[in-house]
Formats: C-alpha cells, structure tokens, sequence
C-alpha cells in the first residue's frame, strides 16, 4: 500500500515532505515516479494526466488537492474508486472577508478616489447605490459570505442547486428561479462548484438581469466566466465592474485585457489561501482511514460532482 502524488502546475516538494512526516510508514511517491502502480490504493490529484487512471488497478481513494473536485476526472474513474475533498474551515472565513472588502470597496467608491489622487483630482462622491448581494452557490463558502454580509446590512439573496433556509437570507433555487434570483441584484458573488451546468454561466444573459452598476465578483473558477460577454458588458456600461480571482488561465497572460481594464480589479488567486498543515492532516487521515477500509472524511457526491 502507497500513496501516489500527481498535482501539476506546482512544486511539491514541501508537501512531499510534510505527508512522509504525517505517513511514516508509508510509501510517498510522486507521478511518474512510480515503482510498482499496483500498490498503489491512494491518490492525491490535481490535474492529473489522463493516462494515469487505467495504470491503477487497486485504486480505492482519489484525494483532491483542493476544495472543489474539477481537477479530478470524475467521469472516467471507476464507480468503485472514492473521491475526496479538501475542507478548511479557515478557507470559509478568509473567503467572506475577501469578498465582503471588495463590496465595500466598491460600494465606498475606493478605486475611484485612488485613480483621483494619482491625478490630484478633488471631487466628493456619495457612495454607490444599492445593498442587494446575490450569492451563487450556498455550500460551506457561500453560507459564511452570505452571513457576514447580512451582518454587515447587506440584503442577501442566495441560489442553489437545491433550495436552503438560511437565516436573514433569501434563498432561490433551481433553473426555474435563476432569473428570479437575478433581477436588478446589486452584486453578484460566484461561489459554484464548476460543472458541466455551471461552466460559463456568469454570461450576458447574466449580466443583462441585474443592475447595470452591478459588482461581479468570481471566487469559484475561471471557467464559470465567459471573458468576452464580461467585457463586452463593461464597455457597454451594462455592468458596473469586476472583481476576478481566478480565470481559465493561471498565472494570467501578460496580454490578457483584464490586466488594463479601467472596471476590472484582478488578483492572484488568493480569496483563500488554504493551509498547507491543514491539508496534510486531512489528506494523512483519509490515507489512513483507505488502508483500514474506514469511512473518509469529506466524501464527494460523484453524480453530481461537488
């Protein structure tokens, strides 16, 4: 029995060394370095290739190196193989503060008053219009940024897959309740799983539902975003501005014109920055709890994806 390590895009070597020190008796190797696949019970993945899955005739358990699951090929994996997912419970409020600091920056008019003093510009503005917040998506992320802009006196409203009662929320759920939800919303905060019913569904029948000084802000993933109808909405004054956290491509190419867009505020994937501690302790007891055929924490619903 071993654990086999295959995340792309990024170094390992500091949580190859942290899941040894977790597993000590266990056997950490890391894609393709890989001396017998048939041991192999237990995977941690991220945009693994697509050739590794059939090489695996033992598999139990695929761990997902993040809070979602749309780095793991849930489609090809047998129905017998597991999946898991991180939770961190740190992610969930440093998520809601991030968000609720870019509301309030918009709505204070922040980056307005920044563009002045670089100019020297004196001109007092009341701050913008408008409380309504709309949260896409009201798992754990969602549910604690909707708490804490209700807290903040924000009107919040919520849209799920299935419906949820939430305190000082207003929930919506459904295809049938989307436009609903929508119309002449203030904000709009994207906190889906990314699926095949959720990819590109930030778009311009999106954007020509609510306030056309509406705040989008994307903290799920890039793919739910479709580019061109974001900038073509902001150009056409049909969208206030954007905040965006994550994109189809990361590190954002250098030519890409959400870099210089006057309504667009882009960071470095950041919103919630999971701890590497955290994960490892996770990830250790779910390897554990594989190879003594115990339940596993954070188990994903595979038919539905998240």
């Amino acid at each position: 029995m071993s654990v086999l390590v295959s995340i792309t895009g990024r170094n390992n070597d500091k949580l190859m060394a942290k899941l040894q020190e977790a597993l000590p008796e266990t056997k950490i190797e890391q894609w393709p370095n890989c001396e017998n696949m048939e041991d192999i019970e237990f995977v941690l993945a991220w945009n693994a290739p697509d050739e590794l899955w059939q090489q695996l005739p033992n598999l139990k358990v695929v761990q997902s190196y993040g809070a979602g699951v749309d780095g793991i090929p849930l489609a090809i994996l047998p129905s017998s193989v597991k999946v898991t997912r991180i939770v961190d419970q740190q992610l969930s409020v440093d998520m809601a503060e991030y968000v609720l600091s870019h509301v309030l920056a918009y709505k204070l008019r922040h980056r307005e008053y920044t563009s002045n003093q670089t100019e020297r510009y004196w001109k007092p503005r009341r701050s913008v219009a408008g409380d309504s917040v709309g949260i896409l998506g009201l798992g754990e992320l969602g549910c604690r940024t909707a708490s804490l802009l209700s807290r903040h006196g924000f009107s919040v409203r919520g849209w799920s897959r299935t419906l949820k009662d939430l305190s000082n929320v207003e929930c919506y759920a459904g295809e049938a309740q989307f436009e609903q939800f929508l119309t002449g919303l203030d904000y709009v905060v994207c906190l889906l799983p990314l699926t095949s019913a959720t990819q590109g569904i930030l778009n311009a029948q999106l954007f020509s539902l609510v306030s056309s000084e509406c705040l989008l802000i994307n903290v799920a993933r890039g793919q739910h975003l479709v580019e061109a109808d974001l900038l073509n909405a902001l150009d056409e004054n049909e969208l206030g501005a954007a905040v965006l956290d994550v994109f189809t491509t990361e590190p954002l190419p250098e030519a890409h014109p959400f870099w210089k867009h006057p309504k667009i505020t882009v960071t470095p994937h950041v919103a919630a920055v999971t701890n590497l501690d955290t994960v490892v302790a996770q990830i250790a007891a779910n390897a554990r709890a594989c190879f003594a055929n115990q339940a596993l924490q954070n188990r994903v619903m595979q038919d539905r994806g998240y």
